[in-house]
Formats: structure tokens, C-alpha cells, sequence
């Protein structure tokens, strides 16, 4: 942890920087994911899921570099390196073989719900850790995942 003025206690920003680089990680690899889908995609929903795959990219990107920098403000620092990302996710490996439109939407759709599973376990971190800026930052995450779930599912539901 690097020397800071933030009047949170040292052991709940270290616990917290470990926590928060958890959620980046798990971000970041969320966000390949859907870079990669975005490139691959196939089917008869093609520009329609194209389109979908980076719209949901665009709009968790920014929540990775809060993420980020949330890090570095509590003295940490963030873990962001393609070998940091990939030890450090704890979502299952994407199919990188995979083009077909409604199995890409359900891979990425499970994905999206394990990390929002995720965040919403470190709201309860942040809150029990006394640092309400970080609760703050990962329920704006929440809600954001949330909202791609709900796009993402809405191609898989038939009712």
C-alpha cells in the first residue's frame, strides 16, 4: 500500500483495494468477453447483436477505470495487466470458438450475472469495511450490470 492522507483505516483500504481489483478484474475480462463477441458473432441477429455486444462494452468500460482509480486512491494499486486480469477473474473461461448469436448471448448473459453476484457481495465488503465511497462506486456497477443482464436476457426470453 503506498502512504496516503484518506483517514480510512490502513486495513480496510488494503482489504478494499484487494476487493475492488477482484471486481476489475472480473470487468475487464467481462468487457474482452464482449469485444470478442462483438468481433464473432454469427447469425441471423448478427448487426442487431454486434451492435448489442458493444453498447454493453460502452457503457462498463468507465466503471472499470472508477474501479481503477478507486484503487489507487485508498494506496493500492490497480491490477490491470492482461496476466493480472487473467489470474485474478473469477469468471469462467469465454468459448473462444463460438459464433453463433444465441449462444454468445447466454454465455455472456451468465457471465454478466456472476459478476453482478459478485459486485453486490463487495457492496456488503464495502459497507462492513466502513468505506461508503466504495459501496457508492460498486452499487452504480450493480446497476449497471443489471441493466446488460436485462438486455442480454431480453434475447433469450420467449414470454
Amino acid at each position: 500500500m503506498h502512504d496516503t492522507r484518506n483517514d480510512l483505516p490502513a486495513n480496510a483500504r488494503a482489504s478494499m483495494a484487494a476487493a475492488l481489483n477482484a471486481r476489475l478484474a472480473g470487468l475487464i475480462d467481462l468487457g474482452l468477453a464482449l469485444k470478442h463477441a462483438h468481433w464473432n458473432v454469427k447469425g441471423p441477429h448478427f448487426i442487431a447483436l454486434h451492435e448489442l455486444f458493444d453498447e454493453i462494452r460502452g457503457t462498463l468500460d468507465p466503471h472499470a477505470d472508477d474501479l481503477a482509480e478507486r484503487v489507487t486512491a485508498l494506496g493500492g494499486t490497480a491490477q490491470g495487466t492482461l496476466q493480472q486480469v487473467a489470474s485474478g477473474s473469477a469468471l469462467a473461461p469465454f468459448p473462444a470458438e463460438e459464433t453463433d448469436g444465441m449462444i454468445l448471448v447466454a454465455e455472456l448473459a451468465d457471465r454478466v450475472a456472476a459478476l453482478g453476484k459478485s459486485v453486490r457481495a463487495g457492496i456488503t465488503e464495502a459497507e462492513d469495511a466502513g468505506d461508503a465511497g466504495s459501496a457508492d462506486l460498486l452499487t452504480g456497477l450493480s446497476r449497471a450490470l443489471d441493466k446488460a443482464l436485462w438486455l442480454l436476457e431480453a434475447h433469450l426470453q420467449k414470454r
